[in-house]
């Protein structure tokens, strides 16, 4: 993950740049207060400890991002280092950390485009104009991407650490399947076989089995690089035993993929269709999803309407082709990695 500082400011258009102006006076002459330090290291060193606590299936997806992203550090390192860190040093930080710098905008709204560009200007000259710029532009080698671990096709990864809180009794399982890096096609191909086996898995791991209260098959998408993840908690049984379950359910699901009629392959496209195509609710979800490209780098603001006419293309054995590549049992592309999290039951 790059280190960045995010500024989201909403609010009425007429008073939005003035608030934007006075935040980022505020960064470029920050200032560290000893009595407001102590506060809040205590409040950060706090929010650290809790997360011994966490879920064990939030766990494992923590542990997931770590080995998959790169610059991404363990929370616990971080939480060592914290009480050695004074207010000085953070004077010290603060003009090494906007020494180079690179901006990243987005402005949506009631805003005209000229104004727009005008307060985007605004923040370059505060940071980069003036005889004694804050900040100088990033180093042509220095990278302005995120980078994902790519998984050997045919191998099976494995990690297992035991659950942080000692008395929790909970395990979890994250099964993550690799899939591939952002493409219209292929991503309406994941996205309809999420749709149609979400159900079927839910009742299956967790209703029938009843493997754990937390049973889910969700999509993962880090930086682009997309895949899918089982994710399940448990009392009952091992991560061991529910990664057989897992694929155990692959196995049954695949004889019902092939039985798949015509016409419920019709039904998921035109409902996965018009998900897609439902309107944001509002502003701050329009912008959260124009954002995820900017931050992503995947830079695809037209892709619902790609991908709306990539899936009015799919055709139900392109589906199962996929499935039988990527996802199945023993499938020639498959790439996974099993996360395993052993609470004090198991």
């Amino acid at each position: 993950m790059l280190e960045q500082i995010l500024v989201t400011l909403d609010g009425y258009n007429h008073k939005l740049r003035m608030l934007l102006e006075t935040v980022v006076d505020k960064i470029a002459k920050f200032e560290v207060k000893p009595d407001r330090f102590s506060i809040i290291k205590e409040q950060v060193t706090q929010n650290y400890q809790n997360r011994k606590f966490q879920q064990p299936h939030e766990q494992a997806m923590d542990y997931c991002s770590l080995l998959l992203e790169d610059r991404s550090w363990p929370w616990m390192e971080e939480l060592e280092v914290l009480p050695n860190i004074k207010a000085e040093d953070l004077v010290r930080f603060a003009p090494m950390m906007l020494s180079r710098a690179f901006l990243e905008c987005y402005i949506a709204g009631n805003i005209e485009h000229a104004e727009a560009e005008s307060m985007i200007q605004h923040v370059e000259d505060i940071f980069f104009k003036g005889s004694n710029p804050i900040c100088q532009p990033l180093f042509p080698s220095q990278p302005l991407t995120n980078r994902v671990v790519k998984l050997v096709r045919g191998m099976n990864y494995f990690y297992s650490k035991e659950g942080l809180n000692p008395i929790d009794e909970n395990s979890a399982l994250l099964h993550y399947i690799q899939v591939h890096r952002d493409d219209f096609m292929l991503n309406v191909k994941l996205d309809l076989f999420d749709l149609i086996a979400k159900q079927p898995a839910f009742h299956q791991l967790r209703s029938v089995e009843q493997l754990g209260y937390f049973a889910a098959l969700l999509q993962r998408n880090d930086f682009g690089i997309r895949g899918l993840q089982f994710i399940i908690q448990s009392t009952v049984k091992g991560p061991g035993h529910i990664g057989l379950r897992v694929q155990a359910f692959l196995k049954m699901f695949e004889t019902q993929l092939y039985k798949m009629t015509h016409d419920e392959f019709l039904s998921s496209v035109n409902a996965l269709i018009g998900m897609k195509l439902e309107k944001h609710k509002n502003l701050q979800e329009e912008s959260r999803c124009y954002w995820r490209e900017i931050t992503n780098g995947t830079l695809k603001i037209d892709r619902i309407e790609a991908e709306v006419a990539a899936l009015r293309q799919l055709t139900q054995a392109e589906l199962i082709d996929f499935f039988n590549e990527y996802i199945k049992v023993g499938a020639p592309q498959k790439r996974t990695l099993s996360i395993h999290v052993v609470g004090k039951g198991h």
